[in-house]
């Protein structure tokens, strides 16, 4: 649902869900634990460029660390902030706040809910995985586990266990999160239809504006898998003027790429925060409208991409945007296609399928493509525009040479 085209970064579906849940933003420092298991706690505030004021002195007061109350809300604050700014280091700093009950399996549950948001965001769907799966058999019936849980049976591309997921949601008492988890699901499956009349229902049926821009963001990408880009670009429109969510927003940008209007897709761009996936597709947008500022967008990537392999840091779980890098700007497919290949061990949502396919095209690997395409069929997703993809027989430049 709402974290890439295709602009989807990691959970950001889940996180929605999360935050969305309740009516009301409650202060950090007040957040109590919830009093039953299908109690959610905290609602995403709208996307802000502004960082508050920095949390790691609160993380580190003796009262954070004997107490997952003062604990639970700082993480929040922080995966918060992560959420909507992009900026990585707020996930160390809530994994700084849990880290008296990091892996402890008699954390409390909602701790327990806490840190595998960090892990997603850290890209560590494992072990998120077998953290949530954990908590769930200690509290069956919470509905924010179970959302979060659907929303990682979706990146793997495992969808019957995703319906199964949201379908629990269901029996917890949430029906209008149900239901969407629902759509979006049957969506990635093909059935564009259903998924198109469910969210429009949905719609309907929300009870708060900002519910409605999230099911607006549903339907947008659910349209966009249907092949109905007309549709999918009022969609956004609509979600965009509500909230100017970020992710929403990146999504959006990468549909006017894949259709073509660059100059649209920069406008949609502007004002967002610099994480990696807004510059690369403000790069991509520049060179294509013959813009020399492009370059000096590539070299800030790679120097981050060079900060972060000093830093020690893991880059294949990077790999996702390493190889869009790679791709759009590079010029360099082959690299592009063995980072985009290793990525999809990682996660498999549209996005990491088509910069493979894509790739493989770009190289002329048709071997690759074909492959692709096998797997793509094994794992049941249904997209359109993954569909209308056919291999080249030769690198594009090399096509070019020859006409």
């Amino acid at each position: 649902m709402r974290p890439p085209p295709y602009a989807r970064s990691g959970l950001r579906c889940a996180a929605v869900l999360w935050f969305a849940l309740v009516g009301i933003t409650v202060a950090a420092a007040s957040l109590p634990l919830p009093s039953r298991d299908d109690e959610v706690v905290e609602v995403l505030p709208a996307i802000t460029r502004t960082r508050p004021v920095p949390v790691a002195a609160a993380v580190t007061a003796k009262p954070a660390v004997h107490d997952p109350r003062v604990a639970a809300s700082v993480a929040r604050e922080a995966i918060s902030t992560a959420r909507r700014t992009g900026d990585a280091r707020y996930w160390g700093r809530a994994e700084t706040a849990l880290e008296p009950w990091w892996n402890k399996a008699d954390a409390p549950v909602e701790i327990m809910m806490l840190q595998a948001t960090v892990q997603q965001g850290l890209h560590a769907f494992t072990d998120a995985h077998a953290v949530l799966s954990a908590a769930l058999r200690r509290a069956p019936n919470h509905a924010q586990i179970l959302l979060t849980l659907a929303s990682l049976e979706r990146l793997a591309a495992r969808y019957p266990q995703a319906l199964m997921a949201c379908d629990a949601v269901g029996r917890a008492g949430q029906a209008l999160y149900a239901q969407a988890c629902r759509w979006e699901t049957v969506s990635m499956q093909g059935q564009h239809d259903v998924a198109r009349t469910g969210l429009a229902a949905l719609v309907v049926q929300a009870g708060s504006v900002e519910q409605r821009g999230w099911i607006l963001s549903l339907q947008a990408e659910a349209e966009e898998r249907a092949g109905r880009d007309a549709a999918a670009q009022r969609a956004y429109k609509a979600s965009l003027a509500i909230d100017r969510d970020l992710y929403t927003a990146i999504a959006y940008g990468d549909l006017l790429l894949r259709t073509g209007d660059a100059a649209a897709a920069r406008a949609a761009l502007e004002g967002l925060p610099e994480t990696d996936a807004v510059l690369l597709r403000r790069a991509a947008a520049l060179r294509r409208l013959n813009d020399s500022q492009w370059r000096a967008l590539r070299d800030e990537l790679r120097a981050r991409e060079s900060a972060l392999d000093r830093r020690g840091d893991d880059l294949t779980l990077h790999d996702r945007e390493r190889a869009l890098l790679a791709l759009w700007l590079d010029d360099a497919p082959v690299r592009a296609l063995d980072q985009a290949l290793r990525n999809l061990t990682l996660q498999r949502e549209p996005l990491d399928w088509w910069i493979a396919m894509q790739s493989a095209r770009a190289a002329g690997d048709t071997a690759a493509f074909a492959k692709l395409a096998g797997m793509l069929r094994d794992a049941g997703l249904k997209d359109l525009r993954l569909q209308k993809l056919a291999p080249l027989q030769q690198p594009p430049q090399l096509q070019s040479a020859a006409r």
